[in-house]
């Protein structure tokens, strides 16, 4: 996260807080008194179409692959505050893995010694086949 609250994606991009929804909630499961009274859930939505810190590009990447709307939830802790942080960590995550561009494959071919031991490799395991059958009468 920057001084300015933006939530930082990628070291070139970042998305204005103005464009993240967040909303609380009481987390489910077993708890206490505490765990009845406190709006600790967060969910930070981020509405991609309207998102002012992506490229049109990268708007149709992340929405390609998560979506028009992407969310992140957090409920680990009985923080708001810790929960929002965790939230908003994980969103940037999701939106850094959908950013990612893999490298495109260069075909290789295999090398002679790679060709002859793996023909090498299965002539050892048609010999241990072969031997396995029942042996030969010598009537």
């Amino acid at each position: 996260m920057v001084a300015d609250d933006r939530l930082r994606i990628t070291p070139t991009v970042a998305v204005a807080a103005a464009d993240l929804t967040y909303r609380v909630s009481r987390s489910g499961g077993p708890g206490g008194q505490h765990a009845n009274t406190s709006d600790t859930r967060v969910e930070v939505t981020l509405d991609v179409r309207h998102c002012t810190g992506l490229t049109a590009q990268q708007r149709s990447l992340v929405m390609s692959r998560l979506g028009p709307v992407v969310r992140a939830v957090a409920a680990d802790t009985r923080s708001q505050a810790k929960n929002r942080d965790l939230a908003r960590s994980r969103l940037a995550g999701r939106l850094a893995a959908a950013l990612r561009v893999s490298p495109t494959r260069r075909p290789t071919r295999a090398t002679r010694g790679a060709k002859e031991a793996r023909l090498a490799g299965k002539r050892r395991r048609s010999d241990v086949k072969r031997l396995r059958g029942r042996p030969e009468r010598d009537d």
